[in-house]
């Protein structure tokens, strides 16, 4: 969905594309402040971000 807002806010604006597909603007923007910082990911990502590459070991090993 940000990618969709991204592709069409300069045409629409961010609120009116948001009202349509029913999420609060307030997401869209917590979404792109993450991706401009990682520090503001939740505690949950950052340990599952950390684990992938164990998981992902784990998984072609068997």
């Amino acid at each position: 969905m940000v990618i969709f807002v991204d592709q069409h806010k300069e045409q629409y604006g961010v609120k009116p594309i948001c009202k349509q597909i029913q999420i609060a603007p307030a997401s869209y923007y917590e979404h792109k402040a993450r991706e401009r910082d990682p520090d503001r990911l939740p505690d949950r990502i950052k340990r599952d971000k950390e684990l992938e590459s164990d998981i992902q070991r784990v998984w072609k090993n068997n």
